[in-house]
C-alpha cells in the first residue's frame, strides 16, 4: 500500500494540476467555453479508450510494462503544453495524456482489490482516494490561483510528476502477481448500475472542475469552492469506506443522489448573474456536490468489486474507471455546450436533473453480486 500511495500521489498530483488549468490555457489561445469544454472532454475520451484494452495488457504484458508506460505518458507530454495555446496543440496533448491516465486509473483500483480482502475493501478504498483526493484538494482547487499569481509555466511542471512514479510502479509491480486467466466472461450486467450511478455524479462534479474558474467572478472565489468541493469529496471517500464495510452500501446510495441534484440546483442559482457570483450559495454547493462525488466514488467501487471474482477484478476496474471518466469528460463536453447555448445557470440544473434520473437505481433492493 505505501509504493501504491506514492504512485498514486505522482500519478494525480500532474492530473489535478492541469485539470482545471489546461482548459483556462485554451480560452487564452482563443478557444470559447465549447472549446474549452472539448480539453478535458478529450482527456477523458481518450481515458476511456485506453480502459478498455488494460485488463488484457495486464494478463498478456505484466504489470510492470503497464504501469511505467501509463506514468510516462500522462506525465511527459505535459512538458510540451508551453510550446502553443491554440486550441489544437492543447487537444493532442490532452488526449496522449489520456492514454496515460486510462492505464493509472484501472491499475490503481484493481491493485487495491488484489492486496486486500473483501472484509476491509471498503476502508482500502478509502485510503487510495485519500492518496488521489490529497493531490486534487491542494493543486486542482489551487490551479486558477497559481495562474493569475505565477503564471501557467509551474502548473505545466507540475503536470510532469506522474514520470516520476516510474519507480513507484517498478517496484509495487514486483509485489504483485500475474493476473489470472478468466474461465468466464466478465459480467458486465452486473457493473453498469454502479456505472450508471458514478457517471451521473462525476458529470456534476466533471462540470464543476471544469468551469468553476469561468462561471465564478473571482478566481479567489473559484479556488475556495473547488477547495471544499475537493476536501468534502477527501473526506466523504475515506469514512464512507468503513460504513459500506459494516453496513454495506445501499443504504447510503440515493441520500447521495439526491445530493447531487440538491447541491446542483444551489450552484445554478449562485451564478445567475456572471458578474455577481452569490458567495454562500456557491461554496455551500460546492461542498454538498463534493460530498456526493466522494462518497459514491467510494460505494460503486465497493460495489463493483463485490459483483465480480478476481480474475474480473480489472474489468470490475476498468467499468468503474470508464464511468468516471466518461462523467467527467460529458461534464465538460455537454455542459459546456449548454453554458454556450444559454447560461451555466441552466448547464448546471442539466446535470442536476441527470443525476436525479438515477435515483431509481440507487433505491433498488440488493441487485446481482451485491453483499
Amino acid at each position: 500500500m505505501p509504493l501504491l500511495v506514492a504512485m498514486t500521489v505522482l500519478a494525480f498530483s500532474g492530473y489535478a494540476a492541469l485539470l482545471p488549468v489546461a482548459p483556462l490555457w485554451a480560452v487564452q489561445g482563443g478557444a470559447g467555453s465549447v472549446g474549452a469544454g472539448l480539453v478535458n472532454g478529450v482527456l477523458m475520451l481518450f481515458t476511456v479508450l485506453t480502459q478498455l484494452v488494460v485488463p488484457t495488457a495486464l494478463r498478456r504484458l505484466g504489470w510492470a510494462p503497464v504501469l511505467v508506460a501509463g506514468m510516462l505518458l500522462l506525465g511527459l507530454p505535459s512538458a510540451a503544453l508551453g510550446l502553443s495555446d491554440g486550441l489544437l496543440p492543447v487537444l493532442v496533448i490532452s488526449a496522449v495524456r489520456g492514454l496515460g491516465f486510462g492505464v493509472v486509473t484501472v491499475t490503481g483500483s484493481a491493485i487495491v482489490a488484489e492486496l486486500v480482502e473483501p472484509e476491509r475493501r471498503g476502508a482500502a478504498i478509502g485510503a487510495y482516494g485519500l492518496a488521489i483526493a490529497g493531490p486534487q484538494v491542494l493543486l486542482l482547487s489551487a490551479g486558477p490561483w497559481v495562474v493569475e499569481q505565477l503564471g501557467y509555466g509551474l502548473v505545466f511542471a507540475l503536470g510532469v510528476l506522474p514520470a516520476l512514479g516510474v519507480v513507484p510502479a517498478v517496484l509495487l509491480s514486483r509485489r504483485l502477481e500475474h493476473v489470472p486467466e478468466a474461465t468466464e466472461r466478465a459480467p458486465y450486467l452486473r457493473l453498469l448500475r454502479p456505472m450508471a450511478l458514478l457517471l451521473a455524479v462525476t458529470l456534476a462534479g466533471g462540470a464543476l472542475i471544469t468551469f468553476m474558474a469561468q462561471m465564478s467572478s473571482s478566481a479567489a472565489l473559484s479556488t475556495v469552492a473547488l477547495l471544499l468541493l475537493t476536501v468534502a469529496a477527501a473526506v466523504a471517500r475515506w469514512r464512507v469506506g468503513a460504513l459500506a464495510d459494516r453496513f454495506g452500501p445501499r443504504p447510503f446510495l440515493w441520500p447521495l443522489v439526491l445530493l447531487t441534484g440538491a447541491g446542483m440546483a444551489v450552484v445554478a442559482w449562485a451564478v445567475r448573474d456572471p458578474q455577481a457570483t452569490a458567495v454562500v450559495a456557491l461554496l455551500l454547493g460546492a461542498a454538498l456536490v463534493g460530498t456526493s462525488y466522494g462518497g459514491l466514488q467510494n460505494l460503486t467501487l465497493v460495489l463493483s468489486f463485490r459483483a465480480v471474482s478476481r480474475p474480473h477484478y480489472g474489468s470490475a476496474s476498468a467499468v468503474w474507471n470508464i464511468g468516471f471518466d466518461a462523467g467527467t469528460g460529458l461534464g465538460a463536453v455537454v455542459v459546456g455546450m449548454v453554458a454556450a447555448g444559454s447560461s451555466f445557470t441552466t448547464a448546471m440544473l442539466v446535470a442536476a436533473g441527470v443525476s436525479l434520473l438515477t435515483l431509481p437505481l440507487a433505491l433498488l433492493r440488493r441487485g446481482p453480486g451485491e453483499g
